[in-house]
């Protein structure tokens, strides 16, 4: 059986090499040297666990994986993805040379039997193609791959601003059926962004199985410039854990998608932390992070605003909550 698999593959491989397949798409990413979270779809050829996954991606906060989902933040490293159920992948995207690719992570070990197409379009789903993972890899032969040999995965991602704004963007799996005005519409974004942003000419050369770059709005926040977490961004339904573990911000409906809403995580700290501080707004009484009041239509908040080597920090921040009309109308 493991001959016939290593003969099957070693023939698809040459074959592909004299065919005309499309590899993937690069993603454009014109902020050379500049790094950003970004996040990819996974579909998994067979049944497993989200422990499974995140060792196969190398992501290395198990909570990261769970707040890019959306999944609640106490399921089990043992839960189980069903065979083609898609996953999510949180990863660091580096931008070089107009286009961006995962930081030379994650990285596969080559295993008896495997071969360069298996890689690619059965163990890592197709999400880069075998020869992406050659060039990426310096191999002068796809064929010539050997047991133990480290491998890196070239996943595509970006770090450009879209339409002047800070995003996440995110490589969407398509799926059969789908448009790109439906892909638009339910991720908020404009048709024409989608096809600038992965160079298509018209909305006809979708294809299912494509990995579409779609970019995601992020809640604004107010993390100062100085913070060990300055430019944290997070998408629309998704968390994630900063200043340690200590804090969990959260872009959604609660909040309506605009500002982050950061509060104490309840976790024990990571580092050489002992225990979490307690962080009071200067001036606000007792408020503390994510604590917030009301008067008229102004509402304060408590706001994270980042942490260094020893200290979380907030302040006080002013929002009005009430219709523009009304805000005027209070004025008279």
């Amino acid at each position: 059986m493991g001959y016939a698999k290593v003969l099957l593959g070693v023939l698809l491989v040459s074959a592909l090499s004299i065919s005309t397949a499309q590899p993937l798409a690069r993603f454009k990413c014109s902020k050379a040297g500049e790094t950003c979270t970004a996040v990819i779809d996974y579909v998994s050829p067979n049944k497993t666990t989200l422990s499974a996954i995140q060792k196969l991606f190398q992501v290395k906060k198990f909570r990261n994986l769970l707040g890019v989902n959306n999944f609640s933040s106490n399921a089990s490293e043992k839960q189980t993805i069903s065979e083609k159920q898609k996953i999510r992948i949180p990863f660091t995207c580096a931008c070089s040379n107009g286009t961006g690719l995962s930081n030379h992570s994650p990285n596969y070990t080559v295993v008896g039997g495997d071969v360069l197409y298996h890689i690619a379009a059965e163990v890592f789903s197709g999400l880069v193609t075998y020869q992406e993972i050659a060039a990426a890899n310096g191999l002068p032969d796809a064929n010539k791959i050997e047991v133990g040999q480290v491998l890196w995965i070239p996943l595509p991602c970006s770090c450009d601003d879209v339409d002047g704004l800070k995003v996440v963007h995110y490589g969407h799996l398509v799926d059969a059926g789908s448009t790109v005005e439906g892909i638009a519409e339910q991720y908020g974004t404009k048709s024409a962004t989608l096809l600038s942003l992965n160079q298509m000419a018209n909305a006809s050369e979708l294809k299912a199985a494509q990995v579409l770059d779609v970019p995601l709005k992020a809640c604004t926040s107010n993390i100062s410039s100085n913070s060990l977490d300055y430019g944290l961004l997070v998408a629309r339904d998704t968390y994630f854990y900063t200043a340690r573990n200590c804090i969990k911000c959260t872009c959604g409906r609660a909040n309506n998608y605009t500002s982050l809403q950061c509060e104490p995580s309840g976790l024990k700290p990571l580092s050489n932390w002992t225990a979490c501080p307690p962080v009071q707004c200067e001036g606000a009484g007792n408020l503390y992070i994510g604590n917030v009041t009301s008067s008229g239509c102004n509402q304060t908040t408590c706001a994270y605003t980042g942490y260094d080597s020893q200290n979380i920090f907030a302040s006080l921040v002013t929002e009005s909550t009430c219709p523009g009309w009304c805000n005027l109308l209070s004025l008279l």
